[in-house]
C-alpha cells in the first residue's frame, strides 16, 4: 500500500479566498450599526424639546430628516452586508462541496466498503448547511453583536449617564457565563444530532433502493419499524438541542427584563431628581431594547456554531481519509502535480499491449486474515483469451481486483507487458482497460449515455459516435431489444437500470465495454441472465472484435469459456488446473466434472 502525503483541512484557505466580500460586508454592516444609534438620539432630541416648548416643526423637521436618512442607510447597508457577506458563504459552501465530492471520487474501495452512502449524503447537506451557516449568519451575528453592544454602551455612557449604565449592564455579565456553559453541552448534543441524521438518511436511501427485494419478502412492515426507530431516535436528538435552547433563551429573556426593570426603577428616579432629560430617558430605554438583539443573537451564534463544530469534525474526517490506490512515487503520470512536459507526453504516449504475468501471486484482503489468492502463477500473452472457472469464492473476483488495482498486491507479484502493476500511471492502467462487473450498473440516464459512459468524448460534440454506439450493441445483442422501445436509445433506464431486465443489463454493459475497445478486456460473470443461444453469438462476435486484444473471462458456465485460448481453474484461492478446453477435459478433473454435469443439465432441459 502506497502512502500520500496527507493534506490537513483546513477553512482557512475558503475564507481567504472570499477576504474582499467579508471585509466590505463588515464595513457596510458596521455602517448600518453606526446609523442606528443615531435614531434614539435624534429621538431623545426631539422629546426633550416638545418638552422644553418652543420646539415647532422647523426644528423638528432636520431631525426627522437626519432619522429617514438612518434609514436610509440601514436598509440599503442591509442589503449590502447580505449581498457580501451571505454571498460568500454560499461561494464557500459551493466550493466545498465541489472539494469534497472530488476528494471522496479518488478514494479506494476500503473506505465505501466501512461507509454507508446515507451517512455520506448527510455530509453533503446537512453538514455543508451547518458550515454555510457559520461562515454567514453566524459571521454577522457575532459581529453584529460585539461591535452593537460596544457602540450602544458607549453612547448610553457618553450621551446618558454611565452609572445608568453600569447598572443596566451588570446582569449582561450572567449572559457571558452562561453562554461559555451553553456552547460546551449545545456542541455534545449537536453532534449526537447530526450523527443521527446520518442513520436517519442511510435508512431512508438503502430502503428506496431495496424496495423491490423489500416487497418481494413482504417486509414493509418489518423496514417501517427499523425507519421508525432511526425516525425516533433523530427526533429525540432534535429535541435534546431545542430542549437546551428552550431553556437558555427565556434566560436570556430574563436578564434583558431585568436589566429593563432596573433602567426603568432607577433611570425614572434620576428623571425626577433632573439628573437626567425625560429625552436622554427616553432614548436610554430605545438603546437598553437595542442590547436585546445582541443577547438574543449570543445563543444564536453558540448555537450555530456548536453545530457547525460538530459538521466540521466530520466533513474534516473525510478529507482527512486518504486513497490507499495512488501512483507509485517517480510513476509517470500526466495528472501527478509537478510532473514535467516531458513526463506528461510519455505519460500520453504510454499504452498496454495486454501482456499479463501473475508471479506466485498471494493476497488477502485489507480487513480479512486468511488469503483469498495463494500462490498463482500464469502468463497471459498479448491478445490471448483467459477463462477463468471456480466456485462461489474461490477467488475469481479478486483477480479482477487485482488487475485493476481495486486493491494492491505485493510488487513484483503482477506485472503488465512486463512491468509491475503499481508502476503503471492509474490513468493509463484505467484508460487501456475495459471492465464488465458482475453486478452491472446503469446510470439513471438514456441508454445511448450509458453506453457510450467509457467515452472521453461526449455524444453532444461528436454526433458520428452514435454509429458506434450501434455497433457495439450489435455486438452484445442488445441493439434489436433496444429498438423495440418506445424511444429506442434514447430511453431512460431508470436508477440503476431497474426499468431492464438481467440479461438486457449485462448486454448493454457488454456494449459499454466493448465501445471502448481497450487492451485488456474483463468479464466479470458478465453472461449469466443470458440463454444460451445469446451467449453463443455474444462470444462469436467478442472473438472476432477482440482479435489481438487480451481477453478475459470469469464465468461459471463451461460454454462460456471452451473457446478460449487457456482456462485457469481456481479452488479456495489455487490454481489446480490450467490448459486449454480439451487439455482440461482429458484431464479428468473438476473442470471435467462441471462440464459433464453441465452437458446433462442442457440435455435434461431440451429434452423437458
Amino acid at each position: 500500500m502506497k502512502e500520500k502525503r496527507q493534506k490537513k483541512f483546513s477553512l482557512f484557505p475558503y475564507l481567504l479566498r472570499y477576504l474582499p466580500h467579508y471585509l466590505l460586508g463588515i464595513v457596510v454592516l458596521w455602517q448600518v450599526d453606526r446609523a442606528s444609534l443615531y435614531i434614539p438620539q435624534y429621538t431623545g432630541e426631539i422629546v426633550d424639546g416638545l418638552t422644553r416648548g418652543g420646539f415647532g416643526f422647523e426644528q423638528v423637521k432636520p431631525l426627522l430628516l437626519n432619522i429617514l436618512l438612518a434609514g436610509l442607510v440601514m436598509m440599503f447597508g442591509r442589503f449590502g452586508w447580505r449581498y457580501f457577506i451571505i454571498g460568500a458563504s454560499r461561494g464557500i459552501e459551493y466550493r466545498m462541496r465541489n472539494d469534497l465530492f472530488a476528494h471522496i471520487e479518488t478514494l479506494s474501495a476500503r473506505f465505501f466498503n466501512s461507509h454507508k452512502t446515507g451517512d455520506l449524503m448527510a455530509h453533503f447537506t446537512n453538514d455543508l448547511q451547518a458550515v454555510r451557516m457559520a461562515v454567514g449568519m453566524a459571521v454577522i451575528t457575532t459581529f453584529d453583536a460585539v461591535v452593537m453592544t460596544g457602540m450602544v454602551l458607549a453612547k448610553m455612557i457618553t450621551d446618558v449617564d454611565p452609572q445608568l449604565t453600569l447598572l443596566a449592564f451588570v446582569p449582561l455579565i450572567l449572559v457571558a457565563v452562561g453562554c461559555y456553559f451553553y456552547g460546551i453541552e449545545a456542541k455534545k448534543r449537536q453532534t449526537r444530532r447530526q450523527e443521527a441524521f446520518s442513520h436517519l438518511s442511510d435508512k431512508v436511501q438503502e430502503s428506496l433502493a431495496g424496495i423491490r427485494v423489500l416487497k418481494a419478502f413482504v417486509q414493509e412492515d418489518a423496514d417501517f419499524d427499523a425507519f421508525e426507530r432511526a425516525s425516533v431516535n433523530s427526533m429525540e436528538k432534535n429535541l435534546s438541542v431545542v430542549r437546551l435552547r428552550a431553556v437558555f433563551g427565556p434566560a436570556l429573556d430574563a436578564v434583558t427584563g431585568l436589566s429593563l426593570l432596573l433602567t426603568l426603577l432607577l433611570g425614572g428616579k434620576m428623571v425626577l431628581n433632573g439628573q437626567v432629560t425625560t429625552g436622554q430617558f427616553v432614548a436610554f430605554n430605545a438603546y437598553i431594547g437595542m442590547l436585546v438583539w445582541p443577547m438574543i443573537a449570543c445563543g444564536d451564534c453558540i448555537n450555530t456554531f456548536s453545530q457547525a463544530a460538530a459538521a466540521y469534525q466530520r466533513i474534516a474526517a473525510i478529507f482527512r481519509e486518504q486513497p490507499d490506490i495512488v501512483d507509485a512515487p517517480g510513476t509517470t503520470d500526466a495528472d501527478n502535480e509537478g510532473s514535467s512536459k516531458e513526463d506528461s507526453q510519455k505519460a500520453g504516449s504510454l499504452s498496454l499491449s495486454g501482456e499479463i504475468r501473475l508471479n506466485h501471486l498471494t493476497f488477502t484482503y485489507p480487513d480479512g486474515e486468511l488469503p483469498v489468492l495463494k500462490d498463482v502463477s500464469l502468463h497471459i500473452r498479448s491478445g490471448e483469451t483467459l477463462g477463468v472457472l471456480g466456485r462461489t469464492g474461490s477467488g475469481k473476483s479478486s483477480l479482477a481486483d487485482l488487475l485493476l488495482r481495486v486493491y494492491d498486491c505485493e510488487q513484483g507479484m503482477l506485472l503488465l507487458d512486463g512491468m509491475p502493476i503499481d508502476q503503471i500511471p492509474l490513468a493509463v492502467l484505467h484508460r487501456d482497460m475495459a471492465y464488465v462487473p458482475q453486478d452491472n450498473f446503469l446510470f439513471s440516464d438514456t441508454l445511448e449515455e450509458n453506453i457510450a459512459f467509457g467515452l472521453e468524448e461526449r455524444i453532444q460534440d461528436h454526433p458520428e459516435i452514435r454509429e458506434n454506439i450501434r455497433r457495439a450493441a450489435r455486438a452484445a445483442c442488445i441493439h434489436d431489444n433496444i429498438m423495440d422501445f418506445p424511444e429506442d436509445y434514447l430511453t431512460l433506464v431508470g436508477e440503476r437500470g431497474v426499468t431492464l431486465s438481467g440479461g438486457q443489463k449485462q448486454r448493454s454493459s457488454i456494449a459499454r465495454a466493448l465501445l471502448k475497445d481497450s487492451s485488456v478486456l474483463i468479464l466479470d460473470d458478465s453472461l449469466s441472465a443470458v440463454d444460451t443461444d445469446t451467449e453463443e453469438q455474444i462470444l462469436e462476435n467478442l472473438m472476432e472484435l477482440r482479435k489481438g486484444k487480451t481477453t478475459i473471462l470469469i464465468a461459471h458456465r463451461i460454454s462460456t469459456l471452451q473457446q478460449a485460448d487457456h482456462i485457469a481453474v481456481l479452488m479456495d484461492g489455487e490454481l489446480t488446473e490450467y490448459g486449454t478446453h480439451e487439455e482440461l477435459i482429458a484431464l479428468g478433473g473438476f473442470y471435467a466434472h462441471i462440464n459433464e454435469r453441465q452437458q446433462l443439465e442442457q440435455q435434461l432441459k431440451e429434452l423437458g
